[in-house]
């Protein structure tokens, strides 16, 4: 399991660059930008703070704000596209990752909590 929160990990860093990256392009839209850009970043930054949990509920809790974030960064992709400020297919794509590390976050808190007693 520790090469998938490896993997997960990269791939938040990953999907959080990008996101930076098209921030860096949109004008005219700074409210979005200073509340995705946050969010988006933080989703690998919980991720990579479980890595140090102090306890099983600790780990569980960290995962569970990454999902949150990563609920949030899918708002604000929806309302900067539909804002006109990006591409369909640049939308479609981050849209994807995010859902991607979403459903993965599902994944491994629901592994998570049925773990008993297990090492996380």
């Amino acid at each position: 399991m520790n090469d998938n929160k490896n993997q997960l990990r990269e791939d938040a860093i990953e999907f959080a660059i990008q996101i930076s990256d098209l921030c860096d392009e949109i004008k005219g839209c700074s409210v979005c930008i200073n509340q995705i850009v946050p969010s988006s970043s933080s989703i690998g930054a919980n991720i990579h703070e479980a890595k140090y949990a102090q306890s099983k509920a600790d780990f569980v809790n960290k995962l569970e704000i990454s999902l949150k974030e990563c609920s949030e960064t899918e708002y604000w992709l929806e309302l900067i596209f539909r804002k006109g400020k990006m591409e369909e297919v640049i939308y479609k794509d981050l849209r994807n990752k995010c859902g991607s590390l979403r459903r993965r976050l599902i994944a491994s808190i629901t592994t998570a909590k049925g773990m008993a007693g297990d090492k996380y």
